[in-house]
């Protein structure tokens, strides 16, 4: 398998598995840098990454981690956790499991709180449901001042994190394909 799947892999698996991967395109390094600019990486410790897909955010967010900060990536689909698996760094836990069950891995870690959280889920096309039970064992989890950071293709889901965290920050990144919001949500307890 070519654990660099670059921009027509990514196409392909999309095209195959929409439902989980919620795009055709990888994020561009402008919607990467402008999703974890919302994490104050000088005092995380622990991180989430929920649907982390290619590991291309991933990545980012690994880069400007410090050396205690642990990142625990979650994927469901196989040929992602491949590439998440390739990636060699210590502070990377990689969980191919859904978010659903967040708080069943931080336990078997020994991490109760997150720091921040970081998500590229497609929620709009999971049951209201189950999304709202993802989004609120994040905001559970998270210390208080912590994010909750989203990207959304369109605006259809902020009620979502308008109903578990009350205020949502819209943050356009118009150089991504396609053109992304980032929603920021912060836990204020």
């Amino acid at each position: 398998m070519d654990n660099n799947m670059g921009t027509i892999g990514f196409f392909r698996e999309s095209i195959r598995n929409l439902k989980t991967v919620g795009t055709f395109t990888r994020s561009s390094k402008f919607l990467c840098k402008g999703m974890i600019k919302h994490v104050d990486f000088s005092t995380a410790k622990v991180i989430v990454e929920l649907g982390a897909g290619d590991g291309v955010i991933t990545k980012h967010i690994l880069r400007s981690m410090g050396p205690e900060c642990k990142l625990m990536a979650f994927e469901v689909n196989e040929k992602f956790i491949h590439m998440l698996n390739d990636i060699n760094d210590d502070r990377l836990i990689v969980v191919q499991d859904s978010a659903e069950h967040l708080t069943k891995y931080l336990d078997l870690h020994g991490l109760s709180q997150v720091d921040a959280v970081i998500s590229a889920i497609p929620f709009v096309i999971i049951p209201e449901p189950t999304a709202t039970h993802i989004v609120q064992s994040c905001k559970d989890h998270l210390i208080e001042g912590g994010n909750y950071v989203q990207v959304h293709y369109s605006l259809m889901a902020k009620k979502l994190y308008e109903k578990v965290f009350g205020k949502v920050n819209i943050n356009w990144v118009p150089l991504n394909l396609p053109p992304a919001f980032v929603l920021v949500c912060e836990n204020v307890i």
